[in-house]
């Protein structure tokens, strides 16, 4: 964490200094904004924890109801999403706080007695080095709060606005604030015009359907409880997250929740009569927790207290498109409108991937809303969000499909194979080939736009597939010797990164940093703007492969000690070298090529655009040059 930048605060780091004239958010919206941003769920509050970043810009986030969220329905946190928060300084909180889930266990009928289950299974939840961050279990409440707490101490001081009601907008064809939107708290009417409207408001999306967004799909005829309990009970993997499986009572999925107490269950309730799809909502409290003691049996459990009960059905849709350009349109007129998490996409809980999926979505338009607004790329890369996002949401059906039936399906029975059921064993290796799925870090962007390109030189960098997250590795930082992950460097501040692993000489990284320096082409000097730190819209790094006591500090390329603030202070955390005790070394473990280096060119969503030469200047300015605006045209 660096600060003390432009001089010395006392007190906690974590609040940064309000920008001049910047206020909290009061009870009155203001008449114009450059962005709205509908609802306060996770998709709209990470949304908003972004742009918090940008003072310039103004931004709003509104909500219907009258204050935070206290009970969370969802609470699963992806390897993916933890990653994500780091970004943000805030994976460390959750990682406190919540139950970190290490290992799967998998039950099934006893061959001796059928009317019991046994235990039949047990895997790693997170495979080795699918990720340094765990998958966990946090109240979505407390998860939210983070992310409130991040914007208000940030330079925007920006709190939610509560208690307005979304009624309607529409998008007028040019002007400053051409999307028109009509509010209400209470009785009180309000219009607000913005230059981009992002609804974060769920499956009943009232933005999606004001854009004439159509969402697709089907209920599936099975419902399920879920219910957060307090409870006594002698079943021995109560604090393991596990998947049970009885012969005629259904089935459970238990997750333990974080605290040391509580736990959830998700209750198999059945098959729902096509003729009367809302009876399932009949079903009471007593009536799931009388199930989950009959699927658990020889097993007994005692609840003592319920935190929070619900029923559903499994329902899988996704909206045609996240964005309020219609297909006709598309090549004349730019988006103005957005939608993200559950207005774009809902599927089943058990996957655990709502939540971060959704997180997901507005993680990847954040950082282009900002770019856009701040004057340092074309609006054409608003396109990109729905191109991206969309394929995604579509993979997430899928996939939520084939598990969501996996998990309602009755163990086969070896007595009656003729009844069909899914084998344990099946289950269990299902759950492992999904494993960086549910992790959240399977996501691949393809060469659909130009954002991702083309694998062409992929194999300098075998371990970073062009698409994916930047995978980080162990690395120790040059000027302290301090051991850290390289992809916690990064912070969710709309930069890019060029990440340039050395030659063998090292003669072709120093060749790159003179060029970046000093180039008239160097996409550094073209689109930093004048005044700002020269990291702030693509932020260098050098690794190098010799150890960190091999190396001094003074014979860096000043583009890896570069000045900045209104001081001119040296930033020493822009190079590294292998961490040569806890390896294997970063070269080795991501299939870095050592004779030849390699530059690795990541998204400010932590996603790899490219993988370019060391001395490939021009494909580099090439691929720049596409989208971002050069800041010194005469």
């Amino acid at each position: 964490m660096q600060f003390y930048l432009n001089g010395y605060n006392p007190g906690n780091p974590d609040i940064q200094a309000a920008a001049p004239g910047v206020e909290a958010g009061s009870a009155t919206l203001p008449d114009t904004t450059d962005v709205l941003i509908v609802g306060t769920g996770p998709a709209g509050m990470l949304l908003a924890a972004q742009l918090a970043a940008f003072p310039g810009i103004a931004t709003r986030i509104v909500d219907r109801r009258d204050g935070p969220l206290q009970v969370g329905q969802a609470d699963g946190v992806a390897c993916r999403t933890v990653e994500m928060f780091d970004a943000f300084g805030l994976s460390e909180k959750l990682m406190r706080e919540a139950y970190w889930v290490n290992e799967t266990v998998f039950w099934r009928p006893s061959p001796d007695d059928r009317s019991t289950i046994v235990r039949t299974g047990r895997v790693q939840d997170v495979a080795d080095d699918l990720s340094e961050c765990p998958h966990l279990i946090v109240n979505q409440a407390r998860l939210l709060s983070y992310l409130e707490e991040h914007m208000h101490q940030s330079p925007s001081r920006l709190v939610p606005d509560y208690g307005w009601d979304f009624e309607t907008l529409t998008v007028e064809p040019e002007g400053d604030y051409p999307v028109i939107v009509t509010l209400r708290n209470g009785t009180t009417p309000k219009t607000v015009r913005a230059k981009y409207v992002v609804g974060c408001d769920g499956a009943r999306s009232r933005v999606r359907d004001a854009i004439g967004a159509v969402p697709s799909g089907d209920f599936a005829n099975h419902a399920w409880g879920v219910v957060d309990m307090l409870a006594t009970t002698d079943f021995p993997d109560i604090r393991l997250k596990a998947a049970i499986q009885s012969a005629d009572e259904g089935n459970i999925l238990l997750i333990p929740r974080e605290g040391g107490y509580m736990v959830r269950l998700y209750v198999d309730l059945g098959e729902i009569d096509p003729a009367n799809r809302e009876s399932f909502r009949l079903i009471t409290q007593d009536q799931v927790i009388q199930t989950a003691q009959r699927v658990l049996r020889p097993y007994t459990l005692d609840v003592r207290d319920v935190a929070w009960f619900a029923v559903y059905q499994v329902g899988q849709r996704v909206t045609d498109r996240f964005d309020d350009v219609t297909a006709d349109a598309a090549g004349s007129r730019l988006p103005r409108v957005f939608i993200a998490g559950d207005a774009c996409h809902t599927h089943s809980a058990k996957a655990g991937q709502g939540m971060n999926v959704s997180m997901q979505d507005t993680y990847n338009l954040g950082w282009k809303l900002a770019a856009v607004l701040e004057g340092r790329a074309r609006p054409e890369l608003l396109r990109t969000y729905t191109v991206e996002r969309h394929a995604i949401a579509q993979g997430l059906i899928d996939f939520d499909k084939e598990w969501s039936k996996i998990m309602a399906s009755a163990p086969r029975d070896p007595d009656h194979p003729d009844r069909g059921g899914v084998d344990p064993a099946e289950l269990q290796a299902y759950f492992v080939k999904s494993g960086s799925y549910t992790a959240g870090v399977g996501t691949q962007y393809p060469p659909a736009t130009y954002l991702t390109a083309e694998a062409t030189h992929q194999a300098l960098a075998a371990g970073f597939p062009i698409g994916m997250r930047f995978h980080s590795a162990p690395v120790v930082r040059l000027a302290d010797a301090r051991p850290m992950q390289l992809g916690h460097a990064a912070r969710a501040d709309g930069a890019w990164r060029i990440y340039a692993f050395a030659d063998a000489s090292g003669d072709r990284l120093r060749a790159l940093m003179d060029h970046l320096a000093h180039a008239d082409r160097s996409p550094i000097r073209r689109f930093t703007p004048a005044g700002a730190d020269i990291d702030s819209v693509i932020d260098v790094r050098g690794i190098f492969q010799q150890g960190h006591r091999d190396l001094d500090v003074e014979k860096l390329p000043p583009m890896l000690l570069p000045r900045k603030g209104r001081f001119g202070l040296v930033d020493y955390e822009k190079a590294f070298t292998p961490d040569l005790k806890n390896g294997p070394d970063i070269f080795d473990r991501r299939g870095i090529d050592r004779t030849n280096g390699a530059m690795v060119l990541v998204r400010p969503d932590q996603h790899v655009a490219n993988v370019l030469p060391l001395g490939a200047y021009d494909a580099l300015a090439a691929f720049f040059g596409q989208f971002m605006l050069d800041q010194h045209k005469a």
